[in-house]
């Protein structure tokens, strides 16, 4: 075998997102060949590529039909794609940024926020959390970090915020800078101006993906925020019922502004269905629909947008947040898989887009 009879056969191994092969994506590298023994490196759009073991075998397959007793080590890196245009502005190291909203409260948004992180972080990608919901911030209880303070370094001549890090995630609220006993009585202006703070004065360093929770509603924090970063995209929270899909109405109207602008990833549904525990006296696969069947996925269709999953009705989840240990740490398998499923399809989504849009930019909007 030479190196042009293995590029040769990795032509028919497609990237099922691009619709490319990965020859022509420029995706392969490092080619040795020894005998019968071949190695290369495939390089992926983000190191939490949920298709990594599907490309892997249509590899291994691929060069088995040029030789068939070829021993095939396919081995993976990633170089996590991007489509920021302000390079050596704010976030300069931060290659996507995630808005995870809600029309209203009450939906768990902070808890998908907290669990979509660790389930990218978990597939390699470096990943922060920053809690933006200024007037109610849920990560230093979810986190188990109440209490702690960040500490101040210095970057250059600047002195700069450090981010906590925990489960392998860099963190950051206003409840590490407050007292949590206090409430946070602050005009817009003031709400405002910390979120900057938290972009600009926050040393977040090399990130994949930085993950926003955002508060609820749309108001001054959402429009300081795009005016203040080039927003990758919005990931839309709701449950399924009327009342919740209606404040997502709004939510998904805010970001289609065209003074906004900002690209919708997809829309997940939460407290989709209830699963009894153990199953009781039936079908461990029962679901309740306590809150209405199907209506976030209804609603992805109406706007045409990508439903990126249904996230169960589970005790451990509120359980994972009250106890400081979020729901992907833990043992229940179901939630995990859930919370697995979901982050994929918004990696996938941000490397269909980072392929195919125009890049990413500052929001413009006129008050």
């Amino acid at each position: 075998m030479t190196n042009e009879d293995v590029f040769k056969a990795l032509r028919n191994v497609q990237e099922p997102d691009l619709g490319k092969d990965i020859v022509t994506l420029n995706m392969v590298q490092d080619i040795a060949i020894e005998g019968n023994y071949v190695s290369f490196t495939v390089v992926l759009t983000t190191p939490a590529c949920p298709l990594k073991d599907m490309i892997k075998n249509a590899c291994i397959n691929s060069i088995k039909l040029i030789n068939k007793d070829a021993v095939v080590n396919v081995k993976f890196t990633s170089n996590t794609t991007t489509k920021r245009s302000d390079a050596g502005a704010v976030l300069p190291k931060v290659k996507n940024i995630i808005a995870v909203v809600s029309g209203k409260g009450g939906v768990g948004k902070s808890t998908v926020a907290a669990n979509l992180a660790l389930a990218i972080s978990q597939g390699g990608a470096k990943v922060g959390l920053m809690d933006a919901d200024i007037y109610g911030p849920s990560v230093p209880i979810m986190f188990g970090v109440r209490g702690e303070r960040p500490l101040m370094i210095e970057i250059g001549e600047k002195g700069m915020i450090a981010p906590l890090e925990r489960y392998g995630i860099k963190l950051m609220s206003i409840g590490l800078l407050v007292d949590e006993k206090s409430a946070v009585v602050w005009r817009g202006p003031m709400a405002s101006s910390a979120i900057r703070q938290f972009v600009t004065d926050v040393y977040w360093d090399e990130l994949d993906y930085l993950i926003i929770d955002m508060p609820p509603g749309t108001g001054d924090i959402h429009l300081t925020l795009v005016q203040t970063v080039p927003v990758t995209g919005a990931v839309i929270v709701t449950t399924p019922q009327d009342v919740a899909l209606a404040d997502a109405k709004k939510g998904i109207a805010m970001f289609g502004q065209a003074q906004i602008n900002v690209p919708i990833i997809g829309l997940v549904e939460n407290m989709s269905y209830f699963i009894p525990p153990g199953g009781g006296t039936e079908s461990p696969d029962t679901k309740y629909y306590i809150f209405g069947k199907e209506g976030g996925k209804r609603l992805a269709e109406e706007y045409d947008i990508p439903f990126l999953g249904q996230i169960p009705l589970v005790q451990s989840i509120r359980e994972g947040g009250d106890d400081r240990v979020p729901v992907m740490m833990g043992d229940d398998e179901i939630s995990k898989r859930a919370f697995c499923d979901f982050a994929a399809h918004v990696v996938r989504s941000i490397s269909m887009r980072n392929a195919n849009i125009e890049q990413a930019k500052v929001a413009s909007v006129v008050s």
